[in-house]
């Protein structure tokens, strides 16, 4: 019974960092009237395709040494959308396209996503989940 409580927790809060994450990317296209913030959620959609199509749906690839072409493929995909979810609010403020206060919200959305992703690959590590 303990175990079903503390997966159902940890899904949970794996459920409400993900919504907050969104919720920000809403807000700093909201609060500022411009939608071009929304062009780096378009990269939170790419981030785990790699691990879905490479890697086995788990996120165990991205620990090992060893692999073969695919694997360090998915890894080189992983690393250069995760670069892309920094590097377009960046691009975006230097056009002048957004606000600084817009460029922040999206900075602090990012760190909650990589936060969820962090703590997911934590859970699925465990055998117990």
């Amino acid at each position: 019974m303990l175990f079903l409580f503390l997966s159902s927790t940890v899904l949970a809060g794996l459920a409400f960092m993900f919504s907050a994450s969104i919720l920000l990317q809403i807000l700093a296209c909201a609060l500022y009237n411009n939608w071009w913030p929304m062009l780096s959620a378009l990269m939170y959609v790419l981030v785990p395709m790699p691990c879905l199509f490479f890697g086995g749906g788990s996120t165990q690839f991205l620990i090992i040494r060893d692999g073969g072409g695919w694997v360090d493929a998915a890894k080189f995909l992983t690393g250069a959308s995760s670069v892309g979810s920094i590097a377009i609010p960046i691009i975006l403020r230097h056009a002048d396209l957004i606000g600084t206060g817009a460029m922040l919200i999206e900075f602090f959305s990012f760190f909650i996503f990589v936060c969820t992703v962090l703590c997911f690959h934590r859970a699925s590590l465990d055998d117990e989940w």
